[in-house]
């Protein structure tokens, strides 16, 4: 019998109103790099579930990896039941019907030996060696899993995935200042992991940022690269888009639902159906179709996201946006999902980032932020530290490359005073946080103070 027929069948034994159980097994490659070669080199193997007990509208939880404790948890669950507060809970999901995704499953990757993972982590620090970088560090991830889920309305799913991720970062002490750079890919299949381009882009981010120049204090254009605007996107946007901040008024948007709030040529979309999307799946983690999720559309705030409890709350239901995330990405067994996009996507514009330079008389190339995060959630203050892949703009060209700034700025202007969407979508995905689809975004009136 299998763990989930075993945690279904021991609730109907106890005639609990409804049992949800989540399965997951893990396999994650990680090699570590550092001083410029490979240091680590790990394989991990994990099996783990999550279970959800709802009784008369009260819900426990647990969580094991030995499938062997679960009828002993189901019962210490049952006892702690009565001791919860009634919620507002309607109803677990009954079977989804849902179309399969192609892209997000690769046998290569399932099966990767340690040699073939060295291999292409190797690739990555070859491509960003140079004279100018001392030193080269990163990582590369790869995950494949098996999801599974069921529960006691009759729901039984399941899901495969892979995933591959690598980063590196250059450093250098060749100029005045040390600067960094930064290269990072990540997608679902292995022929489509660019592994030279990451160590490239970091290399070329270091060169370019030797012998960097102090910025005056100013209200500035800024270009934001795909890298930094993901990890805006990831701190500053996301939080505000969730219908449990929303319904709480803490949306920095709350008082502008179907207003617009962005210039006409911005989309901001949840898309989990985007090929190579690192979130891309059919159904979120309670069971939920998944479905495209317009959060601004051509300027206007359209949507918001939510799991199922968060809109039994509101009386609402749920846009299948449950999520149980997992290290380093990918799924886990969490008993209790929250609610998260799944990509978040700007759509492209067909403005080349060239262009955008040439337009811009006095500004920014930003292509790194560090220690993002909101001062004012509720207004949409933020703060930001750009401390490499900085470029000084000047009458349509890069002058010279700059020293750390800080950026504070607030959203609901920022998304008011974007002049150019660039054509340069890629896959963003920062440690430990939501993927995102992004191209460059330039805004205007932003203040920067030099570090």
């Amino acid at each position: 019998m299998s763990a989930c027929d075993k945690a279904l069948r021991y609730s109907e034994k106890f005639k609990i109103d409804e049992c949800e159980i989540v399965c997951i097994k893990k396999k994650i490659t990680t090699i570590r790099i550092t001083e410029s070669e490979i240091a680590e080199v790990k394989q991990n193997f994990d099996e783990s579930f999550g279970i959800r007990l709802i009784h008369e509208k009260r819900i426990s939880s647990f969580q094991t990896n030995n499938s062997n404790d679960i009828e002993n948890e189901i019962e210490k669950s049952l006892r702690i039941l009565t001791h919860i507060k009634p919620s507002f809970w309607r109803s677990l999901p009954h079977t989804t019907k849902f179309n399969e995704i192609e892209g997000v499953f690769d046998k290569k990757l399932e099966q990767i030996s340690d040699t073939e993972a060295i291999d292409i982590a190797q690739t990555m620090i070859n491509s960003a060696k140079n004279k100018e970088v001392c030193t080269i560090s990163g990582s590369l991830n790869i995950v494949s899993e098996h999801f599974e889920i069921s529960n006691s309305n009759g729901l039984e799913l399941k899901d495969k995935a892979t995933y591959i991720s690598g980063t590196i970062n250059a450093d250098s002490e060749s100029g005045n200042f040390p600067v960094s750079g930064i290269g990072q890919e990540c997608c679902r299949t292995l022929d489509k992991f660019p592994a030279e381009k990451i160590g490239i882009d970091a290399k070329t981010m270091c060169i370019e940022s030797i012998n960097p120049k102090k910025c005056n204090d100013d209200i500035q254009t800024i270009i934001f690269e795909p890298y930094s605007m993901g990890e805006m996107l990831a701190f500053v946007f996301a939080s505000n888009f969730n219908f449990k901040t929303f319904s709480e008024r803490k949306s920095c948007f709350q008082n502008n639902f179907q207003d617009k709030i962005s210039v006409d040529d911005f989309n901001l979309i949840d898309d989990p159906h985007i090929p190579q999307g690192i979130g891309t799946k059919p159904f979120d983690d309670e069971g939920i179709k998944t479905d495209v999720n317009y959060l601004i559309e051509k300027g206007i705030f359209k949507n918001t996201f939510s799991n199922l409890f968060d809109s039994f709350k509101e009386n609402k239901k749920s846009t299948g946006n449950a999520s149980r995330p997992g290290l380093p990405f990918g799924r886990s067994s969490e008993a209790i999902p929250m609610s998260s996009p799944h990509n978040l996507k700007i759509n492209s514009g067909n403005t080349s980032q060239e262009d955008m330079i040439k337009d811009t008389r006095h500004g920014l190339v930003v292509g790194r932020l560090w220690y993002t995060y909101a001062i004012n959630p509720i207004r949409g203050d933020f703060s930001c530290t750009a401390r490499s892949g900085i470029r000084i703009i000047e009458n349509g060209e890069i002058k010279n490359p700059a020293k750390p700034v800080r950026i504070v700025h607030n959203l609901l202007e920022l998304l008011q005073n974007i002049t150019a969407i660039g054509n340069n979508q890629k896959n963003v995905l920062q440690w430990a946080s939501l993927s995102s689809i992004t191209p460059s975004i330039k805004a205007e009136g932003i203040k920067t103070i030099s570090i």
